[in-house]
């Protein structure tokens, strides 16, 4: 038998992995869990019960993490020359248009989120195939196609994520750092589960919200008690 190491050996005292824990103490036992030498990311997984080939499932929404993400957000505003200054005073990376739209269709894609203006969308939707794997295409739905250009920017440095269902019915996003507090990473994660319950289908039979877990960044899942959560609305 194999000898266990002594970071595995303290995550077999602290964590039960057929345990469904409440989401607050979930928090701190992923983050008593972590051992990565860096500030490893934590996620949150919610496994639904839609089926994502139908268009009335398709499960998809925005929210801003009231702790924000913890990671330095890179964003690129393509707009024309009369937003050019009301991006870059908002804090957007990387202001412009014709340059980056070249820049992109050349695989450049070192970004975290693309925000713009309706009046350009003509040229920007010619990026599809580019920024659509990467789910970086700017969607009105999510608040990137905007003529408020500025807000967009500053909405996408101070946490606003986009999250959406994938082909197997799981969502998954970021809700922060393993430095950040338990209490933050609850209300990070308190926020996105909220906002999925909100999107239910209407049409959908069934259970919605199946199961949820976090884990951080080469840790192990840590299963959420998701119909404690769920019939208080919150914890």
């Amino acid at each position: 038998m194999a000898t266990l190491t002594k970071n595995q050996k303290a995550v077999a005292e602290k964590f039960d992995s057929h345990k469904l824990y409440p989401l607050a103490e979930a928090c701190q036992v992923v983050k008593d869990i972590t051992f990565t030498k860096f500030d490893a990311t934590v996620e949150l997984s919610a496994n639904l019960g839609v089926d994502p080939r139908k268009a009335n499932q398709m499960i998809r929404g925005v929210v801003t993490l009231p702790n924000g993400t913890g990671k330095v957000v890179r964003v690129l505003a393509l707009c024309t020359p009369d937003k050019e200054n009301e991006a870059k005073e908002a804090g957007a990376d990387y202001v412009g248009l014709d340059d980056y739209i070249e820049k992109i269709k050349g695989g450049w894609t070192d970004v975290d989120v693309i925000v713009c203006t309706p009046s350009v969308m003509a040229k920007v939707g010619a990026l599809g195939k580019v920024l659509g794997p990467r789910g970086l295409m700017p969607n009105p739905k999510t608040g990137t196609v905007t003529m408020e250009i500025g807000a967009a920017v500053k909405a996408s440095k101070a946490g606003k994520i986009d999250f959406k269902v994938d082909k197997t019915g799981i969502v998954h996003t970021g809700i922060g750092k393993a430095s950040f507090s338990a209490q933050q990473l609850y209300e990070n994660a308190a926020e996105v589960l909220n906002a999925i319950a909100k999107l239910k289908p209407q049409a959908l039979k069934g259970t919605y919200m199946k199961s949820a877990a976090l884990c951080s960044t080469m840790s192990a899942g840590v299963k959420i008690d998701l119909k404690a959560f769920l019939s208080k609305g919150a914890e």
